[in-house]
């Protein structure tokens, strides 16, 4: 095999510093691996965000106030800061798998002025588009974490202040687990598909692992593709079409056909099917517990979540992860003064991201945040922390403005595998060429 991975090393996040992020740990954090560089495409210089003479209106963009759990947050807090200085927050919603598209023709078309969350994989896409402005001032004093504030950060400018961070990770029911006799998922490739196997068998619709299988989300794939040994990307040269990715999507499309994952199934369906009881295990960021339980009718669900590492090819091997997380950015314009100040408000005021934290359980990014009583005393995000964000990376693709098309591209040929239109190394090696044609 070629490409072979055995540890995260420089590219990593150092455990420590994770943890810290995640308020297990105390100190300074240095995840300057989160921070993205422009690749080879330039952005036109970012106007610095500036007080507002007298408060304005204007638009709040989250994909978030279309989902279920989220949304009667969000809005309560846009109405609180809206009240407190007198003006209108206009809620904007796209789902989260058009959201990035919506706001890109939006925001490049001067069709929305204001704050927006962004997924801080998308941050060079937007920036890109050179109307994002430069937080820097708005970050200073606030008590973010220096590696969270770096996750806001691309060629150096600081586009986003940091809502939320951790990593996308297997999350399993125990009690399913518990009825082929296992209390934890193994750590070897071959010990877990074992477990899926014996899940199968039982015979009762189970499904043993929701794993992404539509385009939209099967960029988690990408993650599977590090574990045999694939590194994407170096140095402007794709790697996918390799040894390692080849046997990935070889391994992957076993799972399909033998039904130990099923077709059609993006992050949404996932949660679904995991909050009914009908799937052992699926991929998800800690902002996922929220709506699987919401919608779950098992009122013990709760106690049954185990996060879980990514098991590995060789021993030795680190598990692998993306890094995750949210960034509120401004788009210059009408109102965006006040937006910064919401921007800022709704990132560091120690009580709005505590309360989110407690609504919603995604962790905070500020100092204080992270020590406060509600967030040490989640034995869930502690687990997580430990066992998935631990050793998280951020893509190597983030780097790259033309990040959502290579996800695309790439999730499109594994895809074609998996329903049977092509062979593994065909869609791997195609995966790669068209990846490389989009970093130039």
């Amino acid at each position: 095999m070629t490409g072979r991975i055995a540890t995260l090393g420089d590219h990593a996040m150092s455990r420590r510093s994770l943890l810290q992020a995640l308020g297990i740990g105390a100190g300074a954090i240095t995840l300057a691996a989160c921070a993205p560089s422009g690749g080879s495409t330039p952005v036109a210089a970012a106007p610095s965000a500036t007080a507002p003479a007298n408060a304005e209106n204007f638009s709040f963009a989250a994909w978030s106030l279309s989902e279920g759990a989220g949304k009667p947050v969000i809005e309560g807090q846009l109405n609180a800061f809206g009240q407190s200085k007198g003006v209108t927050v206009a809620p904007v919603s796209y789902p989260f798998n058009e959201y990035l598209n919506q706001m890109t023709l939006q925001i490049r078309g001067g069709q929305f002025n204001g704050a927006a969350q962004l997924d801080i994989a998308w941050l060079g896409t937007l920036a890109a588009l050179g109307k994002l402005q430069d937080l820097s001032g708005l970050a200073k004093g606030r008590g973010y974490t220096p590696s969270a504030l770096e996750a806001g950060q691309f060629d150096g400018v600081q586009y986003g202040l940091p809502w939320t961070m951790g990593a996308i990770g297997l999350i399993a029911n125990s009690d399913i687990l518990s009825r082929v006799g296992v209390d934890k998922l193994p750590t070897d490739i071959k010990e877990f598909e074992a477990v899926l196997r014996e899940l199968k068998a039982l015979g009762d619709g189970t499904i043993p692992y929701a794993a992404s299988t539509k385009v939209a989300q099967l960029k988690d794939f990408q993650v599977w593709m590090q574990t045999f040994g694939c590194s994407l990307v170096e140095k402007g040269k794709v790697m996918i079409g390799d040894d390692a990715s080849i046997e990935a999507a070889t391994w992957y499309k076993r799972l399909h056909d033998d039904g130990l994952i099923a077709p059609d199934v993006d992050r949404f369906d996932a949660r679904s099917l995991f909050s009914q009881g009908k799937a052992a295990m699926y991929d998800d960021a800690p902002v996922g517990r929220a709506a699987v339980l919401k919608d779950s009718p098992d009122p013990d669900l709760a106690r049954k979540l185990m996060p879980a590492a990514r098991p590995v090819l060789s021993a030795g091997d680190d598990p692998r992860a993306f890094a995750w997380g949210h960034t509120v950015v401004v788009v210059n314009g009408a109102g965006a003064g006040t937006a910064g100040e919401f921007a800022q408000w709704l990132t560091s005021d120690e009580k709005v991201v505590v309360d989110y934290f407690t609504a919603l359980g995604l962790p905070p990014t500020t100092e204080t945040g992270l020590a406060s009583a509600a967030v040490k005393a989640d034995t869930f995000i502690s687990a997580f922390g430990e066992r998935i964000t631990a050793t998280a990376t951020p893509s190597p693709f983030w780097v790259y403005p033309q990040y959502g098309q290579i996800d695309k591209v790439i999730a499109e040929k594994v895809q074609a595998v998996l329903i049977g239109q092509t062979d593994p190394a065909t869609a791997m090696k195609e995966a790669g060429k068209a990846a490389q044609a989009l970093i130039g």
